[in-house]
């Protein structure tokens, strides 16, 4: 959404010490310094907010009442390994230093503390946690390059899509990737990402129809603490956890209607307000959505926003149903399989023709994740390969079906499909919603085939 860089975010501090007069000073100065602070009087306090929620590092008296800095150190690594410790003691002693190290502290200062030394410190920390977040990044960057998103197909609708890709992806824009359920719209998102400026950042995918409808505002926007029954720590929401990637909002079409006007509020502002908060976050992130529903449709009855189908809508890539490019069957067919066996041959040494045969012949309603589930199947059955007929599931070897579909007299494809869909409508009174859900495609293409049929006929 920005393709300015974020400042620096600085570090989330615990601060325990009993001493009124430090506490004070630290709530003051910290902040200064760039950093987020939370004050605890105490042991208890700390452990308790630290129990809450996690922290970048923690800065603690050794000598207070009740629980000391040793133990307050020990339970605080506990619950968060990753939080790096600095103590603060009167005692300028070697063995109180040696021994809060033993505890997992980083560094200690004695008191009273000069703050360019503990500004120095908590630089260092900073640094040393930027270098590491960068590792992870390198590393999430190299494992997506080597097992990453592939868009398998030479049919000219996929290398249609592989172009799109390549030309949106080192922009900015709003991407809204279209097709029907299966078809491999995750993967065309992946590769965006994959080949945008924003690969080493996160690629956050949520399903927008999979979350119960009083969560989505918390899971995409985050939520404060005792926001709401439940709410028993602070979260961070989707947008802030993509921050510096990108996020994959599959099914953008089953967002209720109250959340489509946050959501294009938060596209049109580039910030998010958290859940029971007054103050909003600034989000660098970069939006993609996906839908298998027709949203002109669902514009003109009401169901979505125009305003947020033109925002989300810049930039448009449609991929094509797996019967519409039947050619690709093949090199897809032997790409699924490596995902279940260690093989590096052709399609012709995998599969036998009769099994080929097969796979080119299915109509495919449930598209390529259908395709992986059939070849997963397959893999089960078959001890060695080529697979066989035989090993395909239930659908292919159904001698029945067979016989109903030799009954059709030597229709083609094309018109076994229209018939399907006309029988379908039929069935359902004319309702061509319930029709396209049982058959598993979407209404626009339901509504394309009918449409090509009577352009047909009346150019015939």
């Amino acid at each position: 959404m920005n393709d300015a860089k974020q400042p620096k975010a600085g570090l989330k501090i615990l601060f325990a010490d009993d001493e009124e007069s430090l506490q004070t000073l630290m709530s003051l100065e910290i902040p200064r310094m760039g950093h987020r602070i939370t004050v605890c009087p105490n042991g208890e306090h700390a452990i308790r907010e630290a129990r809450a929620q996690k922290f970048d590092c923690l800065i603690v008296d050794m000598d207070m009442p009740g629980i000391n800095g040793n133990e307050i150190i020990r339970q605080v690594k506990e619950l968060s390994p990753e939080t790096e410790a600095i103590v603060l003691t009167g005692k300028e002693s070697l063995e109180t230093a040696v021994q809060a190290m033993r505890y997992g502290a980083c560094d200690y200062l004695t008191k009273p503390c000069r703050l360019m030394e503990l500004k120095t410190l908590l630089d260092t920390i900073l640094a040393r946690r930027e270098t590491v977040r960068k590792y992870h990044a390198s590393k999430r960057s190299t494992e997506s390059k080597s097992t990453g998103p592939q868009l398998i197909g030479r049919h000219p609708s996929m290398l249609s899509v592989r172009k799109l890709v390549s030309k949106v992806a080192p922009t900015n824009s709003t991407v809204l990737i279209r097709g029907e359920t299966g078809c491999g719209k995750e993967l065309v998102a992946r590769s965006v990402h994959v080949e945008s400026s924003r690969k080493d950042g996160p690629f956050v995918a949520i399903n927008c129809g999979a979350l119960p409808e009083n969560l989505i505002e918390s899971e995409l926007f985050g939520h404060r603490k005792g926001a709401f029954t439940g709410a028993d720590m602070e979260r961070k929401g989707m947008f802030e956890e993509a921050a510096g990637g990108t996020i994959f909002l599959d099914e953008i079409g089953e967002l209720p209607l109250g959340m489509q006007a946050k959501l294009l509020r938060v596209l049109e502002s580039r910030e998010v307000r958290p859940v029971g908060s007054n103050q909003p976050k600034q989000v660098d992130v970069r939006v993609v959505c996906a839908t298998h529903r027709n949203l002109e449709e669902m514009v003109e009855c009401g169901e979505f926003r125009e305003d947020l189908m033109f925002r989300i809508n810049t930039f448009e890539v449609y991929v094509p149903a797996l019967r519409e490019r039947e050619t690709d069957i093949p090199e897809l067919a032997s790409h699924l399989l490596s995902r279940f066996r260690s093989v590096d041959a052709a399609a012709g040494e995998l599969f036998s023709q009769a099994t080929m045969q097969e796979l080119q012949n299915h109509v495919w309603p449930g598209n390529v994740r259908e395709l992986a589930n059939v070849i997963e199947h397959a893999c089960i059955l078959c001890e060695e390969l080529p697979i066989e007929a035989e090993h395909l599931p239930k659908q292919f070897t159904d001698r029945r079906l067979r016989k109903e579909l030799r009954s059709l007299g030597g229709m083609s494809l094309k018109e076994m499909e229209l018939t399907a869909i006309e029988d379908a409508v039929a069935r359902h009174g004319g309702n061509k919603q319930a029709a396209s859900e049982e058959l598993g495609i979407s209404l626009k293409t339901l509504y394309n085939k009918l449409n090509q049929k009577a352009a047909a006929q009346k150019a015939g």
